[in-house]
């Protein structure tokens, strides 16, 4: 046995290789800063009704929200497919020591010309044939430029190995994202039957609960004489059903091998008359929140998200309760097969595993979430922010035992770090581009006992919640992931380049047009984390910068910082 005074001789080991995963991030950051410098000078609404090329190119930008929502939801459905296993042997892709600068420099060369065609196209208003020539240019020259950045960060085999090791999925996520769009937009014949429908459905579901309520098939119109609203095409549910459509299709499409037909194909009227009935319900509920006395509320925050909540309910429950029913499956409710084995011929684990990440990322989507359906029931002011804080409050007492494991003690250089934050975030607020404005009309006309329980829950949530589920989802997980695909193995002190960045980047990206002043923020909160390997030591710091904006927003009334 060696003697305690014998010390091991120190291990040269090499520099790990960088991950595609970092660079795929850089990638993201790249064309994300640059869509956003681009998109905040661009007058999207000035191809309205333009004739030709650049009327298409508005619509398509009107469904670019809808796109991505489809995108997404298709993302997070495949992620236990066959693909993730392929993709896991490409993210160990030797990918080189740099970028390909020739590349990079081609990139921002074609990125500078299609900022150029971009203001030519939307500020000039070009018709005829030299407007269809400009927008053949601006897309080509957009395209380009996606592919150049591509080929700077990856090289081409890489991207060649990645279609093969994804096999279907990415056509799959294409081919429904676009067709769910081409379907709404071309259900034009049936808007109006479809809008006689949806009114007469919206009329009995709100019958029983307000006397009085009439609907009137020649103007569409449909409420009280108190308050109405009328039934436009566009309010009768063809979006949703074009999206349900393209949506159920593609992923039985996909996943054919776990389902049995044709019994499985009864998916797709039953999502179709879903979305349709929870249209109908959307408008039900708008003249109802209007009758009950808030309009505002009604046109606005219900009006704009209710369609959005209602899709990813639909698409969410079918695919996913689907699945649990075995009479439509070919696996058991517990997802396998008779003989034990998935699909693909793997075994199944006997207990299923805890989801490591889950307790990183449920705080912040919480938040979102609870935000989203803040905002439905908004009327221009969010009087519901408190749904914020309890929700993100649910999260994390759901997964204290977990978060008992981690160090949160605090130390006063941290504290310090966080005033350095909020002087860098005061400083680079005219880089904002917002004008002042004072404190919001609804809140200063409100009583006292609902101004003072709004404030309360307002500072409640920058100071605690917020802090806490922003620092586990960024730092917590996204610093540590992009180090390694084992992240929890990844010790809290660990520094590398590329995390460091593109996690600040992440950051930023995530606060809008305050996305320096927050990329500044993410670097300083990475580094109270690593600097003696606390999460509490970001956390504390991210706490002591939203309190001081608190206490300088109530102070001098800047409240466009909130």
């Amino acid at each position: 046995m060696l003697s305690d005074s014998v010390q091991a001789a120190p291990v040269s080991l090499p520099a790990p290789e960088p991950q595609p995963l970092w660079r795929i991030a850089a990638l993201a950051g790249l064309f994300g800063a640059e869509l956003l410098i681009i998109s905040a000078r661009t007058p999207h609404i000035a191809l309205q009704d333009a004739p030709g090329l650049p009327g298409l190119v508005f619509s398509l930008g009107t469904w670019k929200v809808r796109l991505l929502v489809t995108l997404a939801i298709i993302s997070l459905l495949v992620w236990q497919s066959r693909a993730k296993r392929n993709l896991e042997s490409i993210s160990e892709w030797p990918v080189g020591a740099s970028v390909a600068w020739h590349w990079l420099l081609a990139h921002l060369a074609a990125i500078l010309l299609f900022a150029g065609l971009t203001s030519l196209l939307f500020e000039n208003r070009l018709q005829g044939v030299a407007a269809d020539i400009l927008v053949v240019g601006w897309a080509a020259t957009g395209a380009g430029a996606i592919v150049l950045a591509a080929f700077a960060f990856l090289p081409a085999a890489f991207w060649r190995a990645v279609l093969r090791g994804t096999g279907d999925v990415w056509a799959y996520v294409l081919v429904v994202g676009i067709g769910a769009c081409v379907l709404a937009a071309y259900a034009t014949p049936i808007w109006n039957p479809l809008a006689r429908w949806t009114l007469r459905l919206a009329w009995l579901l709100l019958r029983p609960f307000v006397p009085g309520v009439s609907a009137d098939p020649s103007s569409m119109m449909f409420g009280t004489p108190g308050f109405s609203v009328q039934v436009a095409p566009a309010c009768s549910g063809y979006e949703g059903i074009g999206l349900i459509l393209a949506f159920t299709a593609g992923w039985l499409w996909f996943f054919r091998r776990e389902w049995r037909f044709p019994r499985a194909l009864l998916l797709i009227p039953l999502g179709v008359a879903a979305i349709w009935v929870f249209n109908a319900a959307r408008v039900a509920g708008l003249v109802l929140i209007g009758v009950a006395g808030a309009p505002e509320i009604a046109m606005q925050g219900f009006h704009s998200h209710a369609g959005w909540i209602a899709f990813n309910v639909v698409a969410l429950g079918t695919c996913l309760a689907a699945r649990r029913i075995s009479w439509l499956t070919t696996a058991g409710s517990d997802g396998t097969l008779v003989d034990g084995t998935l699909v693909d011929g793997t075994r199944l684990r006997e207990h299923s595993e805890p989801n490591p990440i889950a307790p990183y990322l449920l705080p912040l989507l919480a938040i979102l979430a609870a935000a989203m359906l803040a905002g439905a029931a908004s009327n221009g002011f969010e009087w519901l922010y408190a749904l914020r804080v309890a929700a993100a409050a649910a999260a994390l007492w759901y997964f204290r035992d977990t978060y008992r494991a981690l160090d949160w003690r605090v130390g006063w250089p941290a504290l310090a770090l966080g005033g350095l934050v909020f002087l860098i975030w005061i400083g680079l607020e005219p880089l904002a581009g917002s004008a002042r404005t004072g404190e919001p009309s609804a809140l200063a006309h409100a009583s006292a006992l609902s101004r003072v329980a709004w404030l309360a829950f307002r500072i409640l949530g920058a100071v605690i919640t917020v802090p806490i589920a922003e620092e586990l989802a960024f730092r917590g997980f996204l610093l540590r992931r992009l180090v390694s695909a084992d992240f929890e193995s990844v010790a809290w002190r660990t520094f590398a380049w590329a995390p460091f960045l593109i996690s600040s980047v992440g950051f930023g990206l995530l606060h809008g047009d305050r996305w320096l002043a927050g990329t500044f923020a993410g670097m300083i909160y990475a580094f109270a984390m690593m600097r003696r390997g606390r999460i509490g030591e970001a956390a504390a710091a991210h706490a002591v910068t939203n309190a001081l904006l608190a206490i300088y927003v109530l102070v001098t009334g800047n409240w466009q910082l909130w």
